[in-house]
Formats: structure tokens, C-alpha cells, sequence
């Protein structure tokens, strides 16, 4: 049988104030203003075959992580690609966002941010197999 599903194409991501929200993810990821309703907007990325990013504005944001019961890392569901990590990391502190330790295994690794919203957000530098 044919896999029905061939990729990602929209992430939805609950924010608490949508004009904030999309400041951030513009400037933060460089993602573009494709629409905007009155309480969504819908960003895209550069690269071709990359989701969209869908921001809807709600007072319920439960959050975009969870805890690794084994390790006690707090991760994120949404990681982010650079190939320049340690500079990300030190660019998005310049920005003032709010970023967790860098984590590295030799020159791969990632580290987590904060959107303004509170969502635990990922980079990472490691590209996978078809990426």
C-alpha cells in the first residue's frame, strides 16, 4: 500500500498574543506573514517542502514540551534546523529570548528557547535521512 501521508504541512502553535507572536516568529525564524484573520495568522518558511507555521491566538496555552521521566529533560515538540548552533544560541540572547543550555555530543547537539507565549521551542543542528 502507498503511504497516504507524505509530510508535515502545517504546525499549530497556540499563542497568547497573536501581533507579539508574529514579531517573534518573523524576526526569531525568519518565517513570513502569509495571511492573517482576526485571532490566526499563517507564516511560511524560505525552504520548499518546510510546514507553515499556523498561530492561533487562545487564553488556554498548555504548552509545546514535555518532561523525559527517564532523564528530567523538558523538551520541545517543534525543533528548528540551523547549521550555526553556537551562534544561534548566542544571537537569540542578544534578542533577549529566553534560551536553555547548549547541548552538544561532539559539534551536533541543540538547545531549547522560549517563544512569547511560553512554548518551549528547539534548535537543532543534525539533519536526518531525506531532510
Amino acid at each position: 500500500m502507498t503511504h497516504l501521508i507524505s509530510h508535515v504541512a502545517t504546525l499549530e502553535i497556540p499563542v497568547a498574543n497573536l501581533e507579539e507572536s508574529i514579531s517573534f516568529y518573523t524576526d526569531i525564524l525568519g518565517a513570513e506573514l502569509h495571511f492573517q484573520g482576526e485571532k490566526n495568522a499563517m507564516l511560511t518558511m524560505h525552504s520548499k517542502g518546510v510546514p507553515t507555521i499556523f498561530l492561533v491566538e487562545t487564553e488556554e496555552i498548555k504548552g509545546l514540551s514535555f518532561k523525559n521521566t527517564d532523564t528530567g529533560i523538558v523538551h520541545s515538540v517543534i525543533d528548528f534546523y540551523t547549521p550555526s548552533l553556537k551562534e544561534l544560541h548566542e544571537w537569540l540572547k542578544g534578542k533577549q529570548v529566553e534560551v536553555g543550555p547548549l547541548n552538544l555530543q561532539g559539534e551536533s547537539g541543540g538547545f531549547g528557547f522560549k517563544d512569547p507565549s511560553g512554548n518551549w521551542l528547539s534548535a537543532c543542528n543534525i539533519l536526518h535521512p531525506g531532510q
